[in-house]
C-alpha cells in the first residue's frame, strides 16, 4: 500500500512502546483503543515490519521495534526542535551552562538532550561535569553547577534542592532468556530471592530497593546471596545474560542483548516497589538564567517524546 507515515502514527507508537499496552496508551492519549490499534497496524504495514509481540498481557517491542523506537524518538525530537526554532527570541544567543551528570544517567539518557540543546542554542558554551550523586548535590548547593540531570527521588539534601521528574522508570526483573523465572509473566521479590543477585551500585539505585528487599527478607526469612556488587552495568548485564543470577533494575537501563549477544529477558515485578526517577535538579532559590531555562525546556520536550506525548 502507498501510504505516508504520519506524526500521529509515531506518537501512538511511542506511547504504546513506553506503556507496553494499547489500553494504557488509550488512557494516556484519551483516544479509543481501536484507533491506536489501527494506526499501529498501518505503521507496521507501511514499514513491512512487526514492531510488537502481542499477548494477553500486553505489547512487547520486537528487535525491529526497538530499532524503530530510537528513530521515532529522533523524529519527534526534530519536530519539537523545528517548532521551538520558529521563536528565535526565546533561545539564548550566548553565555555558558554547566550541567552535572552521573555516569549511569549520562550513558543512557543525555545524548539526545545535549544534541538538541546544541541545535536550539548554538551560541551557548556547554560544559558537562560527571560526578557521583553526593558530590553533584554539593556542587549544586555551592553554585558550581547550574543544573544536573540525575536520579531525583533519592536526594540526600532535598530541602536545599528543587527536583523535577523527567521520566519515571519502574523496576523489573532481569534474567537470562532460558531462566526458570522466564516462564512467568510476573515475578515476586520472594521468588527472586531464591537465586543469586547481581547488584548494581550506581546512582543510588540499590538504595531505592533496599527497603522492599529488607521487608521481603523479614517476611519470608530469606537471605539471597549477592553474587556481585558492581558499579558496572555491563557486568550486571553480562552475568544476567549467561544465567549466573538475576537483577532488579529500572527500565530505562534495559537493553535486550549483552556485549556477547546473550539475550536478557525482563519480567514485571509483582511487588510494589519505588520507581527510579530521572530528573532535573537545581539549587532551591537560585535564579534561573536564560540558558538554564532553555535547557529545562529542551529536557522537558525530550521527556515528552520518550513518553510518546
Amino acid at each position: 500500500m502507498n501510504r505516508h507515515l504520519t506524526l500521529k502514527q509515531f506518537r501512538y507508537f511511542l506511547t504504546v512502546a513506553e506503556s507496553d499496552s494499547v489500553a494504557a496508551a488509550s488512557r494516556m492519549l484519551n483516544i479509543a483503543q481501536s484507533a491506536i490499534t489501527k494506526s499501529i497496524l498501518e505503521l507496521e504495514d507501511e514499514l513491512g515490519l512487526v514492531l510488537f509481540e502481542r499477548s494477553p498481557k500486553g505489547m512487547r517491542l520486537t528487535p525491529e521495534g526497538h530499532r524503530f523506537l530510537v528513530k521515532a524518538r529522533r523524529v519527534i525530537g526534530a519536530v519539537a526542535d523545528a517548532t521551538r526554532g520558529v521563536r528565535q527570541d526565546v533561545a539564548p544567543q550566548g553565555g555558558s551552562l554547566t550541567v552535572g551528570v552521573t555516569s549511569l544517567v549520562a550513558g543512557y539518557y543525555l545524548s539526545e538532550v545535549f544534541a538538541r540543546f546544541a541545535r536550539t542554542s548554538p551560541g551557548v558554551e556547554l560544559r558537562i561535569v560527571e560526578e557521583a550523586p553526593p558530590f553533584l548535590e554539593h556542587l549544586l548547593i555551592n553554585g558550581e553547577l547550574d543544573i544536573a540531570i540525575m536520579v531525583s527521588n533519592a536526594l540526600e539534601e532535598p530541602q536545599a534542592l528543587v527536583a523535577e521528574t523527567l521520566t519515571r522508570s519502574p523496576n523489573r526483573v532481569w534474567m537470562a532468556a532460558d531462566h526458570a523465572l522466564a516462564a512467568q509473566e510476573e515475578v515476586s521479590l520472594a521468588e527472586c530471592a531464591d537465586y543469586d543477585q547481581v547488584v548494581l551500585l550506581a546512582d543510588r539505585v540499590e538504595l531505592l530497593m533496599r527497603g522492599p528487599w529488607e521487608q521481603v527478607h523479614a517476611q519470608h526469612g530469606l537471605k539471597p546471596r549477592a553474587l556481585l556488587r558492581t558499579t558496572s552495568l555491563e557486568a550486571v548485564r553480562s552475568l544476567v545474560g549467561v544465567g549466573a543470577g538475576v537483577a532488579v533494575l529500572p527500565d530505562f537501563l534495559y537493553r535486550p542483548w549483552t556485549l556477547d549477544a546473550e539475550h536478557v529477558a525482563v519480567r514485571k515485578l509483582r511487588d510494589a516497589v519505588p520507581t527510579v526517577d530521572v530528573g532535573l535538579v537545581w539549587r532551591r532559590g537560585s535564579p534561573l538564567r536564560g540558558e538554564v531555562q532553555e535547557f529545562i525546556e529542551v529536557a522537558r520536550d525530550q521527556s515528552r517524546g520518550h513518553r510518546g506525548w
